[in-house]
């Protein structure tokens, strides 16, 4: 038997950090491949989660809603074929569409008798859910309306009101998700994999009182409009989106068309940049700090990179609006780094980045 597992989330929600921590459970004695999914031609993150003992796979050709019948399908028998593997976990871009991905999986289910369609989660910066509904809702919410499972990051960083608004926001969107509000730190890797699994309603580990347990669908008609500004908080606490790897890179894809739906490419512009030139850690968060400027840059979502430091080293560097995070890196074959967003002004980047 052949468990698929989904997790998805919009740009830098933490998808991949989810991952590794549920690689720390049970997880680790399955043999297991990861199959992630590159939106373009730049790949920044490929060989991370290899430290950790599994076998990952991208898809290169574009964002998997566009590869439903070629790509993808061949990259599922292929992964079969060669691995054998007990579980597939399948990690797509940040702006690819869930319900179009799952309808892939059912299609590699149906010609694979041995395939187990496990839960799919959906990773939410919780901090973020009105600013993404309000600009990106047709990619964010079929995101959320077709897992089972929402996961709420960075709720560590944020008060208990403002939770409960994100909550009821995702509520009134999905009556039926299961919401994961607790902080990861407080919820073991094979906790979380069980509620996303099987449906385990959370409850605060430490108390043992049942009056305490947390049951997350009794007020999911309470719907809350409050017009807050707290999108715009600036988070400096990285240790739950340490890594983010949403692959969402320079684009040259077909086009798939929905009636009134939308391409992520028609929403979305990319730019992958491989360069030689040797940057300091400070000089590239003057950088990312000046993306904020809409006006000069456009609206970038994330940046990314690898890069080569005037001394020899290298590092990556992760960015989402309001918060970046630099780390240590081996060597690669050449710098790069890719930048999302919408309304991208190519030529002012390059400019920035010196490329």
């Amino acid at each position: 038997m052949i468990k698929i597992n989904v997790i998805s989330g919009f740009l830098g929600a933490g998808k991949t950090t989810l991952i590794k921590k549920l690689l720390t459970g049970r997880l680790r004695n399955e043999k297991i491949v990861l199959l992630e999914n590159e939106y373009g031609e730049i790949g920044v993150d490929g060989a991370f989660l290899q430290d950790v003992g599994i076998t990952v796979t991208e898809l290169n050709a574009g964002c998997i809603c566009c590869t439903l019948a070629g790509d993808f399908q061949a990259a599922i028998d292929q992964l079969i074929d060669t691995y054998h593997p007990e579980r597939i976990l399948i990690e797509p871009t940040g702006v690819g569409k869930l319900s179009e991905i799952l309808s892939a999986v059912e299609k590699a289910r149906q010609r694979h008798a041995d395939i187990e369609i496990g839960g799919s989660a959906t990773v939410v910066d919780a901090g973020k859910c009105r600013m993404y509904l309000k600009n990106f809702g047709e990619f964010f919410l079929d995101q959320v309306k077709s897992a089972s499972t929402v996961i709420f990051s960075r709720t560590q960083l944020l008060s208990a009101d403002r939770v409960e608004k994100s909550r009821a926001l995702i509520a009134e969107a999905h009556p039926d998700a299961r919401i994961v509000t607790t902080p990861w730190d407080e919820l073991t890797p094979d906790f979380l994999l069980d509620v996303i699994e099987n449906g385990r309603p959370i409850q605060f580990e430490a108390l043992e009182d049942d009056e305490h347990e947390h049951h997350h669908d009794h007020d999911e008609d309470e719907h809350h409009h409050d017009h807050d500004h707290d999108e715009h908080e600036h988070h400096h606490d990285h240790d739950e989106d340490e890594h983010h790897h949403d692959h969402d890179h320079e684009h040259h894809h077909h086009h798939h068309h929905h009636e009134g739906e939308h391409d992520a490419d028609e929403v979305f512009q990319n730019i992958g940049v491989e360069t030689a030139q040797r940057y300091s850690r400070e000089s590239v968060q003057e950088m990312l700090n000046r993306l904020s400027d809409e006006e000069e840059y456009g609206k970038i979502l994330r940046a990314k990179g690898i890069l080569q430091d005037e001394n020899g080293g290298w590092f990556q560097f992760d960015y989402v609006p309001g918060e970046s995070e630099f780390r240590d890196s081996g060597a690669d074959y050449t710098g790069r780094f890719c930048v999302i967003g919408t309304g991208i002004e190519e030529k002012a980047l390059r400019e920035l980045f010196r490329v």
